[in-house]
């Protein structure tokens, strides 16, 4: 089919994303793979939020009236919907059609669905890939983890901005103290605000637990109360997400934390391919700032 590069994959829109998507799971460590991706390295363009918390919380709900208030904006938006797997087929046992009503015809939404398999850490192995392609492509990238609770830590080595749910009535607040999770997002959405009074119980549990957990005066966490049925607090949000971004963009901070994500995901890598010899044995794994995580990974498999 020829080589696909990152013009062409803009180029042909959505099918050209997703035949690209193919290319990467087909033969990942493909010379035109790496190029792919090391091209899409280099020139993010998109900010990449990440939504956690447990099963039933309202991840989906909230997901589709954040990408109808982008849409809305005029902004695009590429989505991945990490799902439970299937212990016979390993894939996905949770469609993102079933959960996401987008436009098939709308250009300017792009949809991916994929499976867990052997993650605890609530993402999947193909995440990082796919997550830097689109980021090249499109204003906004939304990450949904598969809702395992205490395992999804993952999502704070792909995203910008992290996104804890929890819901009223729950104890989730407690819970998340507990496993350390209140160290993840850089803003709290209590959702189904709706429910009244116990969602305003919830926001107060949720915001006397940070006041205890380590102090990020930097950047205070916000926590918002959200119905994304009623559409209420969904705007605060999507402000609350640009707040973020404008944060990370003084004093080079983003571009200090994608270096540190690139690095634990290239020593990650090493790890799953040639245990923890093979990252010893591999040496300095830190980047230089316009280093590919990629192109740095094929070279280490190739002296291993």
């Amino acid at each position: 089919m020829g080589q696909l590069t990152l013009g062409q994959v803009k180029a042909l829109g959505k099918a050209g994303l997703a035949r690209a998507l193919a290319r990467i799971e087909q033969a990942p460590d493909s010379a035109e793979v790496i190029a792919l991706l090391s091209a899409a390295h280099a020139a993010p363009a998109a900010h990449v939020v990440g939504m956690t918390g447990p099963p039933g919380v309202g991840k989906s709900t909230l997901m589709n009236a954040l990408i109808q208030a982008w849409r809305k904006a005029g902004r695009s938006v590429a989505c991945i919907a990490v799902d439970p797997s299937s212990r016979r087929s390993g894939g996905a046992l949770l469609g993102d059609r079933t959960r996401l009503s987008t436009d098939p015809e709308d250009q300017g939404v792009f949809v991916r669905s994929m499976a867990a398999r052997d993650r605890l850490g609530g993402l999947a192995g193909l995440t990082v890939a796919a997550m830097v392609l689109m980021r090249a492509l499109y204003d906004l990238v939304l990450i949904e983890t598969v809702g395992v609770g205490q395992s999804e830590t993952d999502v704070v080595g792909v995203a910008d901005t992290v996104i804890l749910c929890v819901q009223p009535g729950s104890g989730d607040s407690l819970q998340f103290m507990k496993a350390g999770i209140a160290e993840i997002p850089h803003i709290v959405v209590v959702t189904k605000a709706d429910m009244g009074a116990p969602a305003g119980r919830a926001k107060a549990d949720v915001q006397a637990a940070l006041s205890l957990a380590e102090d990020n005066a930097d950047w205070p966490i916000p926590v918002l109360l959200v119905s994304a049925v009623e559409r209420q607090g969904v705007e605060s949000l999507v402000a609350a997400v640009d707040a973020h971004a404008a944060y990370l963009a003084e004093d080079g901070r983003l571009a200090a934390a994608r270096r540190r994500q690139a690095e634990q995901w290239l020593i990650e890598a090493v790890r799953e391919r040639f245990g923890r010899e093979g990252v010893k044995r591999a040496g300095d794994l830190t980047l230089t700032a316009d280093q590919s995580p990629f192109r740095r990974l094929a070279d280490v498999a190739s002296r291993l």
